[in-house]
């Protein structure tokens, strides 16, 4: 708290001078104004549709606001009716048919952004900007701490700008945009928008409301959200047959008082158990708006019971739990930014945040299992630099903490502390029809191990590292609205504390785990070539990547005795497979394409088409594949769109999996199919909507290679979803 006060200082400083000059009235509009980059919190709910109209969003994430057509690598930016038709539980599931993306798939509440094949640390989930500060790169049981339903939009980065936020997100950065600080002050002195829902596959109720009153410049806010969804429904059997195959061998064969009912799970089908959940979140904030600059705070809390599925047990002696997680979260945020009155620089800018975090893994009885106690603090200050002819850039100064400790007899992880400290810059240069961009970042980290005394599991001591990142990447407009570029980045990561420190069993993931305190920097090139096409009936937007890892970490199964000769000092006895963080070299590459097409004007109706596609391959050098990473997917829909109805169909196809890790093991392909239909009730009225959709219409078992328990917890089956978005 004392460096969030700290900043707060620090802006209000900023900001004086700001509100000063506001104050005359030679320099005083008659309405404060809004910031140009500021993300559109009070657009019509509806005002970004999936069609040709794709690339006219404005990116803010990089620090420099940018068309979505002239960026220098693959961006999505989900808003309006999309992000309504998409909108699920987790952040997770709600981006998972965005091009290059897939989802941890930890059951309905855990659901965590896969990009490009990469998850946990190598991708960053914000808040507006900074870090969700949860547990949830720790393991992919913990849910992320965002509620999509009270986002304005999402933005996904990748490139040079996502270099910005940390050495971590060489995959890229998933960034939810809300209205908590408000940014604006409401034109009729109000502003209110609510959002209700209902999906039939897990019984799901949602609501959601967020306002701002405007009191001449300060606008203070009130937000809330409450989600309650029973078992999770699903198309077939809870197990895969392979899993079947195993559990029903092992009813055949000798059993002991101990085990399972392996035929009773072999049956299950049709709804997948301990999947209930309940969430409900509030927030409050305050900010004082100028014409120029604004200074907001806010307060939210989150708490969370979700289940997650049950990792069945196929053969005699394996344990099986269904384990619920308690998660509470209280969080303080603060934004601020000046405009200095020209000069070198344009704008000053400041963002921080501070969270505490606390999860209790309960046991079925409902007794406390184990505890997850995190604090965390990430701040940024950026200096925006006043664009000069066809020069333009930023450069700024971040800031992380975390204090983090698992209590309770599954420990896996010593107490620990990271600390890290980032220095970063981007610039942009137009000569003409060419752009180019280039980003530098240097990150200090420190990570120190503190256990309980007596301990001699875990490592004891810090570690040091030094990182340096960099991109560059250059864009050619050929035609109007065409544009070619080619991106080249070198990154150095910093082992995570549980790449480090980890050492014993995690039942959330059936696995004990070792880490490795002796691990060096992660290294990485890469290269990306782009293309953006933004015509009047046609839209395409095309990534390819190329990435060379040394010291790449990964996860894999070893032999038992590996954790046996680990757990040794404490006498602790190894109880599930046995995984081993290693370092190598390792090899992706792939790409990722969305495409839009007007097809034809039908009276008031816009007939469009639109397709997209992606594909990784990753391989660790001389050992094999990469596990858990997305197969070949295709989908492609057709839409009639006009001003006051949206009705659209689609089909998504997953290909099979059978590149595979020597634990892992194959996933069948699947079809997806979905239909939705949009109404706008009022005419001229787009703050008031309705949407109606039928998702997985025909019931299919589907199941995420990217999943841990893809064996044993399939995607949902049949869900015929209403939402209704109110808005004045």
């Amino acid at each position: 708290m004392r460096h969030l006060f700290l900043l707060s200082a620090a802006s209000l400083a900023l900001a004086l001078p700001a509100a000063a000059r506001s104050a005359d009235p030679d320099n005083s509009p008659a309405s404060p104004a809004t910031p140009a980059d500021a993300a559109p919190t009070d657009a019509a709910p509806d005002g970004q549709d999936k069609g040709v109209s794709k690339g006219d969003e404005i990116v803010v994430t990089g620090i420099l606001p940018t068309s979505e057509r002239d960026v220098l690598a693959g961006t999505s930016v989900v808003s309006g009716e999309q992000l309504t038709r998409d909108l699920r539980p987790s952040i997770g599931e709600t981006l998972a048919r965005q091009p290059g993306v897939s989802a941890t798939s930890f059951g309905p509440s855990a659901s965590r952004p896969i990009l490009r094949g990469f998850q946990g640390e190598r991708i960053r989930v914000l808040t507006d900007g900074i870090g969700s500060i949860d547990v949830s790169n720790t393991s992919v049981d913990h849910a992320v701490v965002i509620d999509p339903l009270l986002a304005d939009r999402v933005e996904i980065v990748r490139g040079p700008s996502a270099l910005l936020y940390g050495s971590s997100a060489i995959g890229g950065v998933v960034n939810v945009i809300d209205s908590r600080i408000p940014r604006a002050v409401p034109e009729n002195g109000y502003r209110v928008n609510a959002i209700g829902s209902y999906g039939s596959a897990a019984n799901e109720r949602s609501v959601g409301a967020a306002g701002d009153v405007g009191l001449g410049k300060i606008v203070l806010h009130a937000d809330g959200s409450y989600l309650k969804s029973d078992d999770l429904d699903i198309g077939g059997y809870v197990l895969s047959p392979a899993a079947r195959a195993a559990a029903l061998a092992a009813a055949a064969g000798p059993t002991t008082p101990d085990d399972p009912d392996f035929a009773a799970s072999a049956a299950l089908k049709d709804t997948l158990p301990n999947t209930a959940a309940r969430t409900w979140t509030a927030g409050v904030g305050a900010a004082l708006i100028t014409d120029t600059g604004n200074l907001g705070i806010s307060y939210s809390h989150y708490d969370s019971l979700y289940g997650v599925p049950i990792r069945y047990a196929t053969e005699s002696g394996q344990e099986q739990e269904a384990p619920r997680l308690s998660v509470v979260q209280n969080r303080v945020d603060l934004r601020g930014e000046v405009e200095t009155g020209g000069g070198f620089l344009d704008k000053i800018r400041v963002r921080a945040g501070y969270a505490n975090y606390r999860h209790f893994e309960l046991e079925e009885d409902g007794e406390i299992g184990t505890a997850f106690y995190n604090k965390g603090i990430e701040s940024r200050l950026e200096l925006v630099q006043s664009k000069r002819g066809g020069w333009s850039g930023a450069s700024g100064v971040q800031y992380f903490h975390r204090d983090f400790d698992v209590v309770g007899d599954e420990a896996f992880l010593p107490k620990n502390r990271t600390s890290q400290l980032g220095v970063f810059t981007l610039q942009q240069l137009e000569f003409g029809p060419l752009r180019a961009e280039g980003g530098l970042r240097y990150e200090s980290t420190d990570l120190a191990a503190m256990p309980l005394l007596g301990d001699s599991r875990f490592f004891s001591g810090t570690r040091h590292f030094d990182a340096i990142s960099g991109s560059a990447g250059l864009s050619y407009e050929l035609a109007d609205g065409v544009r070619i570029g080619l991106n080249a980045s070198r990154t150095e990561r910093a082992p995570s504390g549980e790449e480090l420190f980890a050492r014993g069993g995690h039942a959330g993931t059936q696995s004990w785990e070792v880490g490795n305190a002796d691990f060096k920097l992660e290294k990485s090139w890469g290269l990306e070539g782009t293309l953006h096409v933004h015509q009047d009936r046609f839209s395409l937007d095309a990534s390819a990547y190329y990435n060379w890892f040394s010291n790449y970490i990964s996860e894999n199964q070893v032999d038992p005795a590996v954790c046996e000769a680990a757990a040794a000092p404490s006498g602790r006895e190894v109880d599930l497979p046995c995984f081993q963080y290693q370092q190598a070299d390792a090899r992706y590459y792939g790409f990722e394409a969305d495409a839009s097409f007007r097809l034809a004007q039908l009276g008031s109706y816009a007939i469009n088409v639109d397709a997209l596609g992606d594909y990784v391959h990753a391989s660790i050098v001389d050992a094999g594949p990469v596990p858990r990473i997305p197969p070949a997917r295709v989908m492609g829909g057709i839409e009639a769109q006009s001003d006051r109805i949206t009705a659209r169909a689609e089909a998504e196809h997953v290909f099979e999996q059978n590149r595979i890790a020597p634990f892992e093991t194959p996933t069948a392909d699947y079809t997806l199919v979905n239909a939705s239909i949009g109404f706008k009730p009022f005419s001229g009225n787009d703050k008031i909507s309705l949407l109606l959709s039928a998702n997985n219409i025909f019931d299919v078992e589907a199941r995420r290679h990217s999943s841990f328990l893809k064996d044993f917890a399939p995607l949902a089956g049949r869900d015929l979803r209403a939402t209704v978005r109110v808005g004045f």
